[in-house]
């Protein structure tokens, strides 16, 4: 259990928040929610002990233990990957230090004996018999390969890193738990794994995440960081964002009757008691039933950007045909062999593949800017296409404006230039800014204005969720529900493939497997299991 008495933040000038008092207790995970900069980071921070706040005091239980999702990957470098892991339950780890220094002595004292005694009763206590075997079925689990667990952390690659910092986090089973982005660079049978390992906790778990399907499977409380305060409500992500939605809408409605009102949020909290009902991961989520109450719903400040894409052009029947495509990485490792499909008009269509470079692979070969290893693409002669590549560097290497470097894509004037800037909230004093020195997720939101300048009737999405807030993937993933064109993406984010796509095309080192299905369904079906096996040997 953690308790908040009081806690306020400043930087400078800038309130983050003040008079916070919150009681975190063990059995329920907590989603943090916030807009880019409400501090959702800094409060783990400041659970953690890194950060000192201004005023208030932040306290555990005598005895609990409290482990955190670290975010320097480099920092462990000199260790080996199972030691890093262990070093997660820093008890043990002290202690097991400890007995091999004392065994490693030519002759032991009777003090040594008495000590070493102790040491040992300690060790079996912790269960430190088995802890490398659960730090390896841990590393497993998150997908690094046992050939991996005596290495260096030097020796493996970033995205082993995160998930070796993932497992340390989790090791141990600590009392209290504390996740800063932890689906980030997991691919989604991992994040899947992991969705199922913490709904079965028993612990506190407190995590700040972009992934609203992820939020929704594990979270039973949500933490919103808003009107500079912080706020505990019953339910999960998607709970808060349609009842606040409701609550914002009823609102703006200055005829409608208090007890009109009351009536319609009543109704509201039934019918999504009932879809948490039926969902399949009751384990965490039953715990909020009984907790959602009428008076917890208010109104958001959040702002959402506005994202529409509209068609120039109605398509033709001829959309895209690919055949027989090969890619191969530099390094040797074949991406996807033999890759055949049609894309019929309207398809919205997702691509997997166990290597994410696959999916970029390919959508670089039909936007022209690779050569496959092998194999043909053709698009219909009425098919315009508006691509987002995951890696947009080249874009931004300019010292020009927001409003000049918007206008080399489209023939408006300024005026509607900046109009399509302020659709994505960027503000007055926000437009002179030199792209060159742009944020993560501002890049992004100029490429998304960028691509509705185009007014394609195909749009190609890498990884489109990248570096983006909860706000703008809810307005992204709503418009291309509604988009009436032919959409091809890749993406890490569950609810995004699941509303969006209604084909699945992944590609393996042997070809293709394309269903015509929901994300769901795709997932749990039994024979895309033995034939993801046998594509995948």
């Amino acid at each position: 259990m953690i308790t908040v008495t009081n806690l306020a933040i400043q930087f400078g000038k800038k309130t983050l928040y003040k008079d916070v008092n919150l009681k975190f207790t063990s059995g329920n995970i907590y989603g943090i929610i916030g807009a880019n900069g409400a501090g959702k980071s800094t409060l783990l921070r400041a659970i953690s002990g890194e950060l000192e706040p201004n005023k208030g005091t932040i306290e555990m239980q005598p005895g609990e233990r409290l482990s955190v999702l670290e975010q320097d990957h480099f920092k462990y470098d000199e260790f080996t990957v199972m030691d890093t892991v262990l070093m997660g339950h820093q008890p043990l780890w002290k202690n097991m230090k400890e007995r091999e220094a004392l065994y490693a002595k030519e002759e032991m004292t009777e003090e040594d004996g008495v000590r070493a005694a102790d040491l040992e009763m300690a060790f079996a206590e912790m269960n430190g018999w088995e802890a490398e075997s659960e730090a390896a079925q841990l590393l497993q689990n998150l997908g690094v390969a046992e050939s991996q667990h005596y290495k260096q952390m030097s020796e493996i690659s970033n995205n082993e890193k995160v998930r070796v910092m993932l497992a340390k986090a989790l090791f141990g089973h600590p009392d209290n738990l504390l996740l800063d982005e932890p689906t980030n660079d997991l691919d989604l049978d991992t994040v899947q794994w992991l969705e199922e390992y913490l709904s079965n906790l028993e612990q506190c778990v407190l995590v700040v995440s972009h992934d609203r399907h992820f939020l929704d499977a594990v979270s039973t409380q949500t933490v919103d960081i808003d009107f500079g305060k912080v706020t505990l409500f019953s339910g999960n992500y998607s709970f808060w964002y349609e009842s606040s939605q409701l609550a914002l809408r009823q609102a703006q409605n200055q005829k409608m009757k208090a007890e009109e009102k009351r009536k319609q949020l009543e109704e509201f909290i039934r019918r999504f008691s009932a879809n948490v009902a039926k969902s399949k991961q009751t384990t965490s989520r039953k715990k909020m039933l009984e907790k959602l109450n009428v008076e917890e719903i208010t109104p958001s400040t959040r702002k959402y950007p506005g994202i529409i894409f509209s068609m120039e052009r109605e398509p033709g029947t001829q959309i895209l045909e690919v055949e027989g495509l090969k890619a191969v990485d530099p390094d040797g490792t074949v991406l996807f062999d033999n890759v055949s499909f049609t894309i019929e008009k309207g398809q919205k269509t997702v691509f997997l593949s166990h290597n994410p470079k696959a999916m970029t692979a390919l959508f670089e070969i039909i936007n022209g800017n690779r050569e496959a290893d092998a194999g043909t693409y053709k698009w219909g002669v009425t098919i315009t296409t508006a691509y987002l590549p995951l890696d947009n560097t080249s874009f931004f290497q300019s010292e020009m404006n927001l409003v000049d470097w918007l206008s080399q894509y489209g023939t408006g004037n300024e005026v509607m230039m900046k109009s399509f800037l302020g659709r994505m909230l960027f503000k007055d004093e926000d437009i002179q800014k030199k792209v060159c020195v742009l944020s993560g997720g501002e890049k992004m939101r100029c490429m998304i204005a960028r691509m509705q300048l185009k007014n394609a009737n195909c749009l190609i999405l890498d990884t489109p969720t990248n570096h983006l807030d909860l706000e703008s993937i809810q307005a992204f993933n709503n418009n291309l529900i509604s988009f009436k064109g032919n959409i091809l993406f890749a993406s890490h984010d569950h609810e995004f493939i699941n509303t969006v796509a209604d084909r699945i095309i992944e590609l393996t080192p042997k070809g293709t497997i394309d269903k015509l299905t929901t994300y769901d369904d795709y997932i749990y079906d039994e024979s895309i299991k033995e034939k993801k096996a046998e594509m995948y040997a």
